[in-house]
């Protein structure tokens, strides 16, 4: 999650590895869903709400590639925020109420989802 920050502040980030980034940042989430979410119980509402989330994101990317013929993400905090809490779920479904904890992690990650749309219709446009 940090190594985004650290490349930058140390002048060694590139093109290829904000893309690789990005890719990385998706293949980690997807696995850790489709390894994580089968084995823990949680009402059908989350998982439609992490559907659409998915939607959404998945709709950015689309956006953004059919405007700007490229790959592009968008480094906000609130994208930082959901990494971050997103990273945790497997540490605090445990310990928190899972229904609680993933609707918590819903609203950070449809905000953070939301605010990369307004992010790419905004520099698409």
């Amino acid at each position: 999650m940090i190594d985004g920050a650290v490349a930058r502040k140390t002048g060694t980030d590139s093109e290829f590895g904000a893309k690789l980034d990005t890719i990385a940042d998706i293949v980690f989430t997807a696995v850790c869903m489709i390894k994580i979410l089968p084995v823990i119980e949680m009402p059908i509402w989350i998982y439609l709400w992490i559907i659409g989330i998915a939607l959404i994101k998945l709709a950015n990317v689309f956006i953004s590639y059919i405007r700007l013929k490229k790959l592009t993400s968008v480094h906000s905090v609130i994208n930082k925020v959901a990494g971050a809490a997103l990273f945790l779920f497997p540490l605090g479904f445990s310990l928190i109420d899972t229904t609680l904890f993933a609707a918590v992690l819903c609203v950070i990650t449809t905000v953070a989802a939301l605010h990369e749309s307004n992010s790419v219709l905004r520099h698409t446009s």
